[in-house]
């Protein structure tokens, strides 16, 4: 509501802004916050029982739970491209120019990225844009094994990324940032980016400041409070979303997916 109308925008200001949300985090990082845990459980439906914790000692703490090693498994087939995350996936084609386009809204990679030279090596790929909700679990791994690069951050500030924004601001050139690439054994050079969003302060991801190799499953890093979004770029031909993902992003809708699940396949690399 505060999104669709002008009085409501100028309200929000204020609240996007870094340190809105690091004050928050503050409050959801102690002891005062475990009571906001139950609640929030019942409400989303949340099952513990995946949880390699029972007892949390802060709202974030539970957040940002861990889940037993087999509550997500995933394919180790090549040719399978899995999901990084609990999310609601839509993906979208980039124009040979560099453009694409969310929710009429029309986004080029070179704002996305801030890096022409980089930009063009994605120019006829697929974009895959995974959108987490409060609901879901906010831990998010690599896609494949390969050899990650250092972490680039782009500052910004923190949108909602609930689609009714994108109707009214670029939430995607605007919202705080961070990507690395990945190149990987099966699909090219990914690259995984992690957007930022209201009450979400904090993107935490593991060694971000050294080049290393990692394998497929591994967890890359979590967000805390908040919906967020982890946006996978893949190179011309590389990876081809499943039909029945393709179809629905052309109508506009999501597709409910789980982390580790197979989301597409190898094509050939551009």
């Amino acid at each position: 509501m505060m999104y669709s109308h002008a009085a409501g925008r100028a309200a929000m200001q204020p609240l996007v802004q870094s340190f809105v949300s690091r004050a928050a985090g503050c409050f959801l990082d102690s002891r005062l916050s475990v009571p906001l845990v139950a609640p929030f459980v019942k409400k989303n439906h949340i099952s513990l029982k995946e949880c390699t914790a029972k007892q949390f000692i802060s709202f974030n703490d539970f957040f940002v739970r861990k889940l037993k090693m087999d509550a997500r498994p995933f394919s180790n087939a090549p040719q399978d491209f899995i999901s990084p995350c609990d999310a609601r996936l839509t993906v979208y084609p980039i124009h040979e120019n560099g453009k694409f386009e969310i929710k009429n809204t029309e986004y080029t990679l070179e704002q996305l990225l801030r890096d022409r030279k980089l930009a063009k090596r994605y120019e006829g790929g697929t974009l895959f844009l995974f959108r987490l909700s409060v609901d879901d679990y906010h831990r998010y791994l690599f896609v494949d094994d390969g050899v990650c690069s250092t972490e680039r951050r782009i500052e910004g500030v923190l949108h909602t990324v609930n689609p009714a924004a994108n109707d009214f601001c670029p939430i995607y050139k605007e919202n705080t940032r961070t990507y690395t690439l990945l190149q990987s054994a099966n699909f090219g050079t990914l690259l995984q980016m992690e957007v930022g969003a209201m009450m979400v302060g904090k993107i935490v991801n593991e060694n971000a400041g050294a080049a290393r190799r990692v394998q497929r499953g591994e967890e890359k890093g979590y967000f805390a409070f908040g919906g967020s979004t982890v946006i996978v770029l893949a190179q011309k031909g590389s990876a081809v979303p499943e039909k029945r993902i393709w179809n629905y992003s052309r109508l506009g809708i999501e597709t409910r997916v789980r982390q580790g699940e197979t989301v597409g396949t190898a094509g050939r690399t551009g």
